[in-house]
C-alpha cells in the first residue's frame, strides 16, 4: 500500500479550518476528504478505508474525544491525530491513552502536521497488515467442521486426548484424527502454536502455552 492510496479525513466544524488543512496536505501529495461533523463523517461509512483521521477535539453534537470512542470500539479503527484551540492537559492524556497518533495545538504548525500525518499512515499500514492476518486465521477456523472446532477449543484449554474422549463421549482415536486435521488445516505444528493463533483470532484459552501438554 503506497501513501498516496491513503486518505487523510479532516473532521472539523470550522470552514476556514477544513480549507486551511485541505491545502496544506493536500500540497504534500495527499488525498483529503472533509467533514463538518462526527456524525457526517459515521454516516459516510468510510471509517474502514485506508488512511487517518484528522480530528477537531470541540466540536457541536458528537465531539472529537466521543468519535474517538465510537472508533475504538469497531475492530479496526483509523489513527487519529487531534486538534484544539486549548491545551487541555486532561483530554490530551485521555486520547493519547486510547491509541491517538498526536495531540495538536491551532493554529497547527505544518510541519508538526505532515510528520504527524506520515506517523499515523505508517501506522495504518502496520494495522491493515495486523487485522488482515488475522482475518485470515479466523477464514481458517471457520473451515473447520463443527466437531473440528469443538475439539480445539477443549484442546486450547490445555486437555489431553483421552479427556477431551471422555467430555465427549468418542473414543481416543477419533480426539486423534479430528486433532490432525485441525493442525493441517489450521497450518500449525504444535498446541502451542495453535494456542497463539486463536490468541491473535481472540479466541480465548483457559491456559498459557507454558502449561500445554503435547500429545
Amino acid at each position: 500500500m503506497t501513501q498516496v492510496e491513503q486518505m487523510i479525513f479532516i473532521i472539523d466544524d470550522d470552514p476556514s479550518v477544513r480549507r486551511g488543512l485541505t491545502r496544506v496536505i493536500r500540497a504534500a501529495g495527499m488525498q483529503t476528504k472533509s467533514f463538518c461533523s462526527a456524525v457526517e463523517f459515521l454516516d459516510s461509512k468510510r471509517m474502514h478505508e485506508p488512511g487517518c483521521i484528522v480530528l477537531d477535539v470541540m466540536m457541536p453534537g458528537v465531539e472529537g474525544p466521543a468519535l474517538q470512542e465510537i472508533l475504538s470500539k469497531a475492530e479496526y479503527c483509523l489513527p487519529i491525530i487531534f486538534l484544539s484551540a486549548h491545551g487541555d492537559a486532561p483530554t490530551i492524556v485521555a486520547a493519547m491513552k486510547k491509541g491517538a497518533v498526536d495531540f495538536l495545538t491551532k493554529p497547527v504548525d505544518r510541519d508538526d502536521l505532515l510528520a504527524a500525518i506520515h506517523v499515523s499512515l505508517a501506522q495504518n499500514v502496520r494495522n491493515r497488515e495486523k487485522q488482515a492476518e488475522i482475518d485470515s486465521i479466523r477464514d481458517k477456523i471457520n473451515s473447520l467442521t463443527p466437531r473440528e472446532h469443538e475439539i480445539m477449543t477443549y484442546v486450547i484449554t490445555g486437555m489431553l486426548n483421552k479427556q477431551i474422549a471422555e467430555k465427549l463421549s468418542i473414543v481416543e482415536d477419533t480426539v486423534k484424527i479430528h486433532r490432525g486435521r485441525v493442525k493441517r488445516k489450521l497450518g500449525v505444528l504444535s498446541v502451542v502454536e495453535l494456542v497463539k493463533l486463536c490468541e491473535k483470532a481472540s479466541i480465548p484459552s483457559a491456559v498459557s502455552g507454558e502449561g500445554i501438554t503435547e500429545y
